[in-house]
């Protein structure tokens, strides 16, 4: 689910390049003569010079074709394409997504929210074959799940997954998925940006999230309806993540795409599997990254950088350890302003700046029954805090 123009433009310059003939001289465009205004004798035609055609090899052009086919034959095999059928209590409804072949135990991993409050599950492959497929484990946080069709060895294609972390911005990237239900779609682009975070769950206008994934990859590859499930791979046709969501005002492709790093599924996919769930170390906060604006409306300085707790859930690590939660006020025109509040600016003695930061070291660093050391401001203050994290739940 729910640009690539740079590399596309680069693809058509090299094509219109190799396709069109050399012109040393200039060229005349051709003039369409008209009957109801005569052209002054004294007009003369201006010639337009093109610039030189720039010569392209055409054996490197066939070599950059013949590996993305290449790629497509290897990785769309093990993509497949997720039916999902949904009892409302009103009658039933359908959806469709898509998803990736984990191992030859017909384990297959898609997004969550595919998959959430199914009755029944179908699994098409490429070559057409359709089996039922049951839920084996699921994380909202993370949105990911893993169903389970019962196929031979010989018929499933695991994918390779490839190490998210060592991606780049600028990297070519392909994303192979079923967007509207067209399985076998391929597209193409870039890692747009890296570290971005992808909120599940938002509460108000100024709360990051307790439901947000880290290290989220950005790319331009068009995702679209659909897609949601699928895979981003690179040159190399290893899986850098999975395609979760698009930021459009359409609902459709605008080349803003999200898509879960593989660091993340290598991490979750395996306890879904075992046990069904994954319990995430939790502080029991939301929180916003400051900025001039905010820092100003809580009494802060306004180049101060870090988190502001924006709530503290009750009987979480953070409230049993004393974290305060900002103050938040509506004006009479509707507006929020917030007041007070920790500032968090370490954790474990690693300065955060955002709030990305700081679920990104929650999920990489840390675990469950872990006790970190958060230095935050209180009241212009800075002093240190334990906290004993906790597993979420689901």
């Amino acid at each position: 689910m729910k640009q690539k123009l740079t590399f596309i433009s680069i693809l058509l310059v090299i094509l219109l390049a190799a396709c069109a003939p050399a012109q040393t001289a200039a060229t005349t465009l051709p003039v369409i003569a008209t009957t109801t205004t005569p052209i002054a004798s004294s007009s003369t035609v201006q010639q337009v010079e093109y610039s030189p055609v720039v010569s392209v090899d055409s054996a490197l052009l066939a070599t950059v074709q013949s590996d993305f086919e290449q790629i497509y034959k290897n990785v769309n095999p093990s993509v497949v394409n997720i039916q999902v059928t949904e009892n409302t209590g009103y009658g039933s409804s359908s959806g469709e997504g898509s998803g990736f072949v984990w191992d030859t135990q017909g384990h297959i991993v898609t997004n969550n929210h595919v998959v959430e409050n199914a009755s029944a599950i179908t699994v098409t492959f490429a070559d057409g074959a359709t089996l039922d497929a049951k839920l084996v484990g699921a994380d909202p946080e993370s949105d990911l799940a893993v169903i389970q069709v019962d196929a031979s060895a010989a018929e499933l294609r695991p994918v390779t997954l490839a190490d998210s972390q060592a991606a780049q911005v600028g990297d070519l990237v392909i994303a192979i998925g079923n967007p509207y239900g067209l399985s076998g779609t391929m597209t193409q682009g870039i890692i747009s940006a890296l570290s971005r975070s992808l909120t599940v769950d938002q509460s108000n206008a100024y709360t990051t999230g307790s439901y947000t994934i880290p290290d989220i990859i950005q790319t331009d590859a068009a995702i679209n309806p659909g897609n949601s499930g699928g895979v981003l791979v690179d040159v190399q046709g290893q899986v850098v993540g999975v395609t979760a969501a698009i930021q459009s005002t359409s609902g459709s492709n605008s080349g803003i795409g999200f898509v879960i790093p593989s660091h993340i599924v290598e991490q979750v996919v395996p306890t879904l599997i075992t046990d069904g769930s994954y319990a995430h170390p939790r502080l029991g906060i939301s929180g916003a990254t400051l900025t001039p604006s905010l820092a100003q409306q809580a009494g802060l300085s306004e180049d101060l950088v870090g988190i502001l707790v924006v709530t503290v859930t009750p009987n979480s690590p953070a409230d049993k350890a004393g974290l305060v939660a900002t103050t938040q006020q509506y004006t009479r025109s509707g507006q929020m302003t917030v007041s007070g509040g920790d500032v968090i600016t370490a954790i474990d003695g690693q300065a955060v700046k955002t709030f990305d930061e700081l679920t990104s070291y929650l999920f990489n660093s840390t675990q469950v029954g872990q006790t970190v050391q958060l230095t935050i401001l209180r009241n212009g203050v800075e002093k240190t805090v334990q906290i004993t994290l906790e597993a979420t739940s689901n």
